[in-house]
């Protein structure tokens, strides 16, 4: 378990209750906690259903690829009439691309790999973490980096998978191409803005709409094979190797545009949570791959047929009375995958806070009992921000493509790596047959990632430069937090000591119940040594509170909250919550109750122990405490992060030097 997720040095006590609370019968008809509500939801939910709903946010993003990825690979030959060497070669490799890393890693393995039930990589990391017993620094730097990546990847997504389709416009009237950048920025704003109403209303319409996509898809290459069906021996591998051998001075440049087509992939994983192993497994193999496979096929044999199509392979599938329903269709689907990764960057970022990775940011709830439809409204505008600056800097979604893989590239790897530790570290295969099985898909990824990233130059620092900077504000927030966490225990007092000492003190006693919260529930708050020091005065129930977060994505009802006597009037409460759960204290309360916490709300004051850190260090370590200290600065007011009652608070603070 994680003591004190969001640090002690610097944070406020715990709050309890909602600000509109006035008793404790409305604990007691609190709603069920996030597990309990997650595992509720997915018995009554059937299959199909689930199915549906992981159509339209597992693969909205991969779902797009289609778009731009053939194009992007053709165009990287470099041939002007490509034949059948270079389209056959192509598909192989997008085939068997699919295959080998989506169908393989992500679907018959990872998804395996869950953390009760949750996916992605900052589960996989905590997956690696128990199972080794211990902190281990390059294995959480695996995981710091991956996220950072993800920040890249969450930025490029809703812009090159837009503009790709709003470009759709310039084939059905060419003078329509001047408005495509204006078109997609409003598409942009439009999308962000509505983020903080929430998702639920119209997610119920992402799943539908990508059904009749992944359909489109499927039928337009169905009916484009039969211009040339020897296309279909693009299933043979040899041609994807031949390719690769015939067209060395051109072959890493292609293969990172053929890595295009498993942009998504991770979204398989991430998204495990939501949907479960079963519905997203049906979902690829009963649609999603045959419909990409179908679509990459038509496309091919197509531009076999009529080489000049090959600029814009993908509209040029459509017949032209029905281009503008297709340009609509695809804008609407590339809206959608835009969607699930806005919404896997809120997640991501929760995570990382309940990790300890990012400082407290406002979290706020959009749908009720459903404890992932979340906004977070700094990420939101930041994405907003970099999202707009790619459109206008790039421009096309061409130039876009060169930016898109390394991110991509980048966290499969990274997801890999800890993959195979998990598999090492829990014993369930020794290291030699663990790094063997993996070798070829890690293989496969790492030539990706070198192949894009011969595209630094052209646009691929972009999501390098995102990731550095998240993974240093990420590694100087925790860095920060456990030097802090360092200094401030040497000053620390044992709650068995002091509760000794407090039994013969002169303080004086009043009525009522104070809750003081403590990182380490065997160390006494500064907030409660403050206010004996100069207050004089003890609650005749005083309450030590700890909230810890667990290596698990949701806490269950049982280890929701432990109450202790602890001798006189000290009683101490640890509330548990899973790492993927907003800390909601408010609903855990009844949890309290029910473990044997009597109190009255009325009677009840909140005291809460602010730490302000000062940095001291020289050199680069003073530049990453000063990263620290801005960063604490902007955390979220613990008041808003934790629902407590304003009129019932007190704080008190201290500074501590880092």
């Amino acid at each position: 378990m994680i003591h004190d997720p969001i640090p002690r040095e610097i944070q406020p006590a715990l709050p309890l209750f909602d600000e509109e609370a006035l008793d404790i019968s409305d604990y007691l008809r609190a709603e069920q906690d996030a597990d309990d509500i997650h595992t509720d939801e997915t018995r009554r939910q059937g299959i199909a259903a689930l199915t549906l709903g992981a159509i339209g946010v597992v693969y909205g993003d991969i779902g797009t690829s289609p778009i731009y990825a053939f194009r992007e690979a053709i165009r990287a030959t470099g041939a002007a009439s490509p034949g059948a060497p270079e389209v056959l070669g192509i598909l192989s490799l997008l085939i068997w691309t699919l295959i080998l890393i989506v169908t393989v890693k992500y679907v018959f393995f990872l998804l395996r790999a869950d953390n009760r039930g949750e996916g992605g990589i900052l589960a996989l990391y905590t997956l690696v973490r128990l199972a080794a017993g211990k902190r281990s620094v390059p294995v959480l730097l695996l995981a710091l980096a991956g996220a950072a990546l993800f920040a890249g990847d969450a930025a490029i997504t809703p812009a090159i998978s837009v503009l790709s389709a709003v470009e759709g416009l310039g084939l059905i009237l060419p003078s329509l191409s001047t408005y495509v950048l204006p078109i997609t920025l409003g598409i942009m704003v439009a999308l962000f803005m509505v983020q903080r109403r929430g998702t639920a209303s119209v997610a119920a319409l992402f799943g539908p709409i990508c059904v009749v996509w992944f359909l489109a898809l499927a039928g337009l290459g169905l009916w484009h094979i039969a211009d040339e069906p020897s296309v279909l021996a693009a299933f043979n591998p040899v041609w994807g190797l031949g390719f690769l051998l015939d067209h060395t001075g051109v072959a890493f440049v292609v293969l990172g545009a053929v890595f295009l087509a498993v942009t998504g992939g991770e979204a398989l994983y991430a998204d495990l949570g939501h949907f479960g192993r079963k519905p997203i497994m049906l979902a690829w193999f009963g649609l999603v791959l045959p419909a990409l496979v179908l679509n990459y096929l038509g496309q091919g044999a197509m531009v076999l047929a009529h080489p000049h199509l090959a600029e814009n392979s993908f509209f040029a599938m459509a017949p032209e009375a029905l281009l503008p329903v297709l340009v609509v269709l695809a804008t609407a689907a590339t809206v959608i995958a835009s969607q699930a990764v806005i919404t896997g960057a809120f997640s991501m970022a929760r995570g990382a806070i309940q990790l300890g990775f990012l400082p407290r940011l406002r979290i706020v709830h959009t749908a009720e009992g459903q404890s992932g439809q979340i906004y977070i409204g700094a990420i939101n505008w930041l994405l907003l921000a970099g999202v707009l600056w790619l459109v206008l800097s790039f421009g096309s979604s061409s130039a876009l493509a060169s930016a898109y893989g390394i991110a991509v590239t980048g966290t499969m790897v990274l997801t890999s790596i800890l993959g195979v530790l998990y598999l090492i570290r829990s014993g369930r295969l020794k290291a030699p047959l663990a790094v063997l099985l993996a070798a070829p898909v890690l293989g496969v990824e790492l030539v990706f990632l070198a192949s894009n990233a011969v595209k630094i130059g052209d646009g691929g620092y972009v999501p390098v430069v995102v990731a550095a900077v998240v993974g240093m504000l990420m590694w100087a927030w925790w860095r920060g937090t456990q030097a802090v966490k360092a200094r401030v225990a040497k000053l620390a007092i044992r709650v068995g000591s002091f509760v000794r000492m407090m039994r013969n003190s002169s303080v004086n006693v009043i009525p009522g119940t104070a809750f003081f919260l403590t990182g380490d529930p065997e160390v006494v708050p500064s907030a409660l040594l403050h206010n004996i020091k100069h207050n004089r005065v003890l609650h005749e129930q005083t309450v030590l509170l700890t909230v810890e977060t667990l290596r698990v994505p949701y806490a269950t009802a049982e280890e929701r909250a432990t109450v202790e006597p602890l001798g006189g009037c000290f009683v101490r409460l640890i509330l548990r919550f899973g790492f993927m759960e907003t800390p909601n204290v408010s609903r855990a309360m009844a949890h309290a109750r029910a473990a044997g916490l009597k109190f009255d709300v009325m009677a009840s004051t909140f005291f809460l122990g602010r730490r302000r850190a000062v940095a001291t260090g020289t050199g680069v370590e003073l530049v990453m405490d000063k990263v620290y200290v801005a960063l604490s600065r902007m955390a979220a007011d613990p008041t808003d992060f934790y629902h407590l009652p304003r009129d019932r608070v007190v704080e008190l603070g201290e500074r501590v030097a880092i």
